[in-house]
């Protein structure tokens, strides 16, 4: 999707080096590839911003994969006899930044999304070089479609679950579009004026900037500081900030 006047100046005037940093993006449209996603439509924005600035993006479509409910790292290993979310866990473990994009449903983020978060916390208790919780380091955010209400609650929703899982939230870590309610046109639809709704393309813009400044801050540091969140110390014995003469 082309960027606006605005976005393009943006990303032409940037005195930032992100190249060197991964982007994945989940869409958990309910609809199987080619049909059209409208949610993969904002994200594309976001997508093209990235990619701009030289950071490698990825986009998962999790409904065109076999991914069984579950909160464990292989549902193979529960019964399931096939399951894809080992593979899409690598890319995920590759990607400075995670941005999880859903249609609303009942006011909610879509069974698809639900499924994702709850596969994603089946991989958090993995641990990383530091011995901290596997997903410290790195950056999350979302972005949501719809017809009727519920933005900023599937939102307030998905970065919660992401923060709990060690993901850092930077400001205005989410964006979103929904157009009347009721069964009226979609983000893509011809004439819906989601593409150039100025408080969207707004909020999509700061989103995707300050998911690429934090990620670039945080991979400069080295990643959240390893004192006092160590799960490994911590199921050696260690207690924080007190002497401990009997840990090895």
């Amino acid at each position: 999707m082309a960027l606006t006047e605005e976005q393009e100046a943006l990303c032409a005037e940037s005195p930032f080096d992100f190249s060197d940093l991964r982007a994945l993006f989940i869409s958990c449209t309910l609809k199987r590839s080619p049909e059209v996603s409208h949610t993969e439509g904002l994200a594309a924005r976001s997508m093209e911003i990235m990619r701009r600035n030289g950071v490698t993006v990825d986009l998962v479509r999790a409904a065109d994969h076999d991914i069984p409910v579950g909160v464990y790292p292989d549902m193979t290993e529960r019964g399931f006899e096939v399951d894809e979310w080992p593979a899409i866990f690598e890319q995920v473990k590759a990607a400075d930044i995670l941005v999880l994009c859903t249609s609303i449903w009942l006011g909610e983020k879509s069974s698809v999304c639900t499924k994702v978060v709850e596969r994603l916390y089946g991989n958090s208790h993995l641990l990383n070089d530091a011995g901290q919780y596997a997903y410290y380091g790195r950056v999350g955010g979302c972005l949501v479609t719809g017809n009727e209400d519920g933005v900023k609650h599937c939102a307030m929703n998905i970065l919660y679950s992401l923060q709990h899982l060690g993901y850092v939230i930077p400001p205005q870590a989410d964006a979103g579009w929904i157009g009347e309610a009721g069964p009226g046109p979609s983000y893509l639809d011809e004439g819906s004026g989601g593409p150039e709704n100025d408080f969207t393309n707004r909020n999509t813009t700061f989103m995707t900037w300050n998911l690429l400044h934090l990620a670039r801050m945080l991979k400069d540091a080295g990643g959240i500081p390893a004192h006092g969140n160590q799960r490994s110390a911590w199921d050696a014995g260690c207690r924080f900030d007190f002497a401990n003469p009997e840990h090895r």
